[in-house]
């Protein structure tokens, strides 16, 4: 199977189109019949990376890298960057607003569930510039 890259603006202004991305992913995930316990995996991890673009970071861009062995996930943005990843890392731990948290997001789950649901996580991120998180999570 020749690599399958699909690419997606994440709209950070509006939580109802949130998910769009992953969700047009997870079906094409359906469609080539890769397993379910891969889809779920790829669809938890792509959705939060969402979340956290429209929470923090205005939007950004997503693009899903399909191969037969691995599905490779981007997710970039410009936001604010994270200041101190090993404190983003910990369950629990959000800088998600009030406003937000009374949506029912920001409860500090979305990187930790990022890194349980792949077989690897990279974040790079500078303060003032941006956020990029590469997901690879092997078929």
């Amino acid at each position: 199977m020749e690599p399958i890259v699909l690419n997606y603006q994440v709209d950070g202004e509006d939580f109802s189109t949130a998910g769009e991305a992953s969700s047009a992913v997870k079906k094409a995930l359906k469609q080539l019949g890769f397993s379910p316990d891969v889809i779920r995996r790829v669809a938890i991890a792509m959705y939060e990376g969402e979340i956290n673009m429209v929470i923090h970071a205005d939007g950004g861009e997503a693009t899903a890298e399909i191969s037969q062995e691995e599905i490779r996930i981007i997710l970039a943005d410009r936001g604010p960057g994270i200041k101190d990843i090993d404190l983003a890392m910990q369950e629990g731990y959000s800088t998600a607003p009030e406003e937000v948290r009374n949506l029912g997001f920001g409860a500090g789950m979305g990187l930790p569930n990022i890194k349980k649901y792949s077989d690897e996580l990279k974040i790079e991120s500078t303060p003032g510039v941006g956020t990029t998180l590469r997901i690879l999570i092997r078929t």
